[in-house]
C-alpha cells in the first residue's frame, strides 16, 4: 500500500508542519501560516463563513480551499483547526436556501462527506457570496467531471519506502510454498487477455494447462476461473477465489469447468468432497439464473459440496450504512440507541460475513477439504471472506506490512471495484455502483481485533488511516477498479513503476522458461526440487 503517515487527518502531524495562529480578524498575511500544504497541495481560496457545527452550534472561522482539502479556522475561539477534510471525501455539494431566505444562517452550502459527516457553512446573502465558494469546491471534490487530474497525480510527497514494492506476487507465492508439485504459477494473463479483472500473475493446478484455463474461463462470470488465494502450510488444503458458472435458465454444463474443479479438489489427495461457500443468500443466486449466472448444482459437480452463507448485494449494505448515518450523526439518541442500531441491520450483516470467514478458515484448518469461495461477480463479498478467513489462519497478515499486502493482493489485485465503489472524483453521489463494501471488512477487521488485541500487530488507528486514505486520493492505492486499468493509467505516484514494467517482462519470460524446465522433473519424484525456492533457483524479483 502507498506509504502514508499512521494519523487521522485532524491532527497537525500528518503533515508534520508547524502551523502558526491565525490573527484574530481572520487575515492572514501568510497563508502558509494557517493552512499545512502537501509538496503538490496550491491554494485556490479563503472565505469567512459561519460553520454550523452540530455539537457546538455556529462558529464563526475562515475556510481555506486548496488543490486537496477544505481547511477551516475559527476567528473567535483559539487558532486550533475545526476542520481539515480532503476533497476526496466530499459526496455532494447542495446550495441551501436562497436570496430571499428568512432567519439566521439560513443561506449558504451544505456538504455531504463519504465518512458519514454533514458540513453546513452559512453565508452572507449579499452579491451570491456563495456561488463561487460552491464552483470551486465542486471543480476540485469532483475532478474528474470537469476534465482535471485527481490529487494523487499531483502529489509531489517522496517517502523513504516506495509503496508500490510492499506486495511482491512472485515473493508472497514463495513465502505461502508455491509452486510446488501441484499448484503452478501461469502467465498465461500477463496481457490481461484472459480476464481483465484479475492480476497478471495467478496461481493454478498443475495437471491444468493454459488451454484448459482458456475453456474454464467461458463458463465463469468476467472469465474469472478459480485460482489460489492461499495454501494451507501443513495439510496442504487451499483457498480458491472466482465468480459465479455461467449456468443460465437452461442448467447449462461445461465439461471443463466441472474437470478443473475436480483438479483442485485432488491437489491435496484428499478423498472428501471440494466445499463450495456461495456468499449470496439461496434466493439470489436462484435469481441470477435468470440473467445468465448460477451456482454448482450436484447434478454437475458430483464431487462438491455447496453452502449459502447469505450476505445480501451491495445495495443492501448501502441502505444499511445510510441508516447507521443517520443514528449517528449528528446526534445519537441514548434511550432509543440499541433499538435503532438494531433497525439498520449492519451489524447483522457484520455477523453474516464474519460467520462465512469462520467457516472457510474452520474447512481448510481442518485438513478435510479445500474450499472454493464465489458471489456473482467475486470482487465484493469473495473478497472479504477470502481475505479475513486469511487473515484467521495466517498470523503474518495479522502484522502491519502483512495486511498491506492482504488488501494488496486480494482487494487490489483481484478486481476490487474501488473506484466505482468510493467514486473518486465522481460527481455521481446516486451511482448505483456506490457501496461500502471495503469498509464493511475493515469493520469486521476491528471486530476481530477488539477479541483478540494481542493477535495485531495493528490496533484501530492503523484501520481509521487506512479508511482516511481510501475517500482521500492522497495516494494512488485505491482509485482503481483493477490492476490493468491501473497500467493503462501512467501514474506518477507509483514511484519507479513505469519503469519496472519494462523489467517485468524480461522477468517473467526468465520464470517461464525456469518452470518449463522443471516441469519435465516433477514427472520424475527423484529429481524433484524438494522447496519452491529450489524451483526457482537465483532469481530477483523487480517488481
Amino acid at each position: 500500500m502507498a506509504s502514508a503517515p499512521n494519523s487521522k487527518y485532524n491532527t497537525c502531524s500528518l503533515e508534520n508542519e508547524s502551523i502558526k495562529r491565525a490573527s484574530r480578524d481572520g487575515v492572514n498575511r501568510d497563508l502558509s501560516e494557517a493552512v499545512p500544504r502537501l509538496p503538490g497541495e496550491t491554494h485556490i481560496t479563503d472565505k469567512e463563513v459561519i460553520y454550523i457545527c452540530p455539537f457546538n452550534g455556529p462558529i464563526k472561522g475562515r475556510v481555506y480551499i486548496t488543490n486537496y482539502r477544505l481547511y477551516l479556522r475559527s476567528l473567535e475561539m483559539d487558532s486550533a483547526p475545526i476542520l481539515d477534510v480532503p476533497l476526496g471525501v466530499i459526496s455532494r455539494i447542495e446550495k441551501m436556501g436562497g436570496a430571499t431566505s428568512r432567519g439566521e444562517n439560513s443561506y449558504g452550502l451544505d456538504i455531504t462527506c463519504k465518512d458519514m459527516r454533514n458540513l453546513r457553512f452559512a453565508l452572507k446573502q449579499e452579491g451570491h457570496s456563495r456561488r463561487d465558494m460552491f464552483e470551486i469546491l465542486t471543480r476540485y471534490a469532483f475532478p474528474l467531471a470537469h476534465s482535471l487530474p485527481i490529487f494523487a497525480f499531483l502529489n509531489e510527497e517522496k517517502f523513504n519506502v516506495d509503496g508500490w514494492m510492499v506486495y511482491n506476487p512472485v515473493e508472497e507465492y514463495r513465502r505461502q510454498g508455491l509452486p510446488n508439485h501441484h499448484w503452478r504459477i501461469t502467465f498465461i494473463n500477463k496481457c490481461y487477455e484472459l480476464c481483465d479483472t484479475y492480476p497478471a500473475l495467478l496461481v493454478v493446478p498443475f495437471r491444468a494447462t493454459d488451454e484448459d484455463l482458456k475453456r474454464v474461463a467461458t463458463f465463469r462470470s468476467r472469465n474469472r476461473i478459480p485460482v489460489l488465494s492461499w495454501i494451507h502450510p501443513e495439510n496442504k488444503t487451499v483457498i480458491v477465489r472466482c465468480s459465479q458458472p455461467l449456468v443460465g435458465m437452461s442448467g447449462k454444463r461445461n465439461k471443463d469447468d466441472e474437470k478443473y474443479l475436480d483438479i483442485i479438489r485432488e491437489t491435496n489427495r484428499q478423498i472428501s468432497k471440494l466445499t463450495i461457500y456461495d456468499a449470496r443468500p439461496n434466493v439470489n443466486a436462484v435469481a441470477n439464473k435468470a440473467t445468465g449466472g448460477g451456482y454448482e448444482s450436484d447434478d454437475a459437480y458430483h464431487n462438491t459440496e455447496l453452502f449459502f452463507l447469505d450476505i445480501h448485494n451491495i445495495h443492501v449494505m448501502r441502505e444499511s450504512l445510510k441508516k447507521v448515518k443517520d443514528i449517528v450523526y449528528p446526534n445519537v439518541e441514548e434511550s432509543h440507541w440499541l433499538s435503532s442500531l438494531e433497525s439498520t441491520h449492519w451489524l447483522e450483516h457484520i455477523k453474516l460475513v464474519l460467520t462465512g470467514a469462520i467457516q472457510v478458515a474452520d474447512k481448510v484448518s481442518s485438513g478435510k477439504s479445500s474450499v472454493l469461495v464465489h458471489c456473482s461477480d467475486g470482487w465484493d463479498r469473495t473478497a472479504q471472506l477470502t481475505s479475513l478467513a486469511m487473515l484467521m489462519l495466517d498470523s503474518f497478515y495479522r502484522s502491519i506490512e502483512g495486511f498491506e499486502i492482504l488488501v494488496q493482493k486480494e482487494w487490489i489485485s483481484f478486481g476490487h471495484k474501488f473506484a466505482s465503489r468510493i467514486g473518486h472524483g465522481d460527481k455521481n453521489h446516486a451511482d448505483a455502483d456506490r457501496s461500502p463494501i471495503f469498509l464493511q471488512f475493515i469493520d469486521c477487521v476491528w471486530q476481530m481485533s477488539k477479541q483478540f488485541p494481542t493477535a495485531f500487530e495493528f490496533n484501530e488507528r492503523f484501520l481509521v488511516t487506512i479508511l482516511d486514505h481510501l475517500y482521500s486520493c492522497r495516494f494512488g492505492t485505491f482509485l482503481y477498479n483493477c490492476e490493468s486499468a491501473r497500467e493503462r493509467q501512467p501514474n506518477p505516484v507509483e514511484q519507479r513503476y513505469m519503469e519496472l514494467l519494462a523489467l517485468r517482462d524480461e522477468y517473467i519470460k526468465r520464470l517461464e522458461e525456469l518452470q518449463l524446465t522443471n516441469s519435465a522433473k516433477l514427472s520424475d519424484p527423484s529429481t524433484s526440487p524438494s522447496s519452491p525456492s529450489q524451483m526457482l533457483p537465483h532469481m530477483q524479483t523487480h517488481f
